[in-house]
């Protein structure tokens, strides 16, 4: 499963009407807590000859009113969006669980030493911290090489992407450009850690570096896809627009945007410009 200030639409519509992330079933975990220095050398690497945080750092309250709002309100809403969280999470795992065992023996096939999937520690809804699911898309020591890569960021903020990223394998970079990679975490929908639609979770080391403005995004459940993650030039999206779009998510959310984000991303997938 995402800006005013940066020059993106000034409205919903025009936001979504523009063309829109190791053997055996296994399980990789990702150790998070050996990534803390190289969190800071992240913040430092990103804002080199970037924008950097260049967006107020204090708390929008129009953005707080709507969040309050759906936490305290909006009953009929939130109600209708959860309902279909778990008929399409439902509907998604059995009706492609063919599509499921491709995917994990595609992975097994091209790194047999691997787990199928990778589990790493996420930040949701009011900073709670929970596991979410991916198909490995990366080398079995991935987290461990990010330090070596921190000064290829291409990305502003505390946030990490390389577009040509060397540890990304070859069923790995197939599966990531449909977003294949992301199917496990209808699992996640299911539970409830996560949404169909809501801004994506962020990793402890980059929330640990969030403006109070920044943990807005915060304050509602985190999703599979966004608004951010339908724009045709998400990868030239400052991390300060990103977070704009979220806030913008969070003060118009409704069915009727909930249901064009996830039409513009299965256009995205379709078409190949999930990643």
């Amino acid at each position: 499963m995402g800006l005013m200030e940066q020059g993106m639409p000034s409205n919903i519509e025009g936001a979504l009407d523009v063309p829109l992330s190791h053997t055996g079933a296994g399980v990789m975990a990702a150790p998070e807590e050996a990534l803390s220095e190289a969190s800071v050398s992240a913040a430092k690497t990103n804002t080199e000859g970037k924008t950097g945080h260049s967006a107020p750092v204090t708390i929008d309250p129009v953005t707080q009113a709507a969040a309050e709002r759906l936490r305290t309100g909006r009953i009929g809403y939130r109600f209708c969006k959860r309902a279909f969280d778990i008929v399409f999470s439902l509907a998604v795992l059995v009706g492609l669980c063919w599509l499921y065992a491709i995917v994990a023996m595609a992975i097994k096939l091209d790194d047999p030493h691997g787990p199928v999937l990778f589990k790493q520690v996420r930040v949701g809804r009011d900073g709670r911290e929970f596991q979410m699911y991916k198909f490995r898309s990366m080398v079995t020591d991935a987290e461990t090489r990010l330090a070596q890569l921190l000064e290829r960021n291409e990305k502003t903020g505390p946030v990490f992407k390389l577009h040509d990223d060397p540890r990304v394998t070859r069923v790995g970079r197939v599966i990531r450009k449909v977003s294949l990679d992301e199917l496990p975490q209808f699992v996640n929908v299911l539970k409830g850690d996560l949404s169909v639609v809501g801004p994506r979770p962020a990793l402890p080391r980059e929330v640990a570096e969030y403006t109070d403005r920044d943990r807005q995004r915060l304050s509602v459940k985190q999703g599979l896809t966004c608004f951010w993650q339908v724009q045709p030039n998400r990868d030239d999206i400052t991390f300060d627009e990103w977070v704009d779009l979220d806030l913008r998510y969070i003060r118009e959310c409704g069915p009727w945007v909930d249901l064009k984000v996830i039409a513009r991303t299965v256009v995205c997938v379709v078409t190949g410009r999930g990643h």
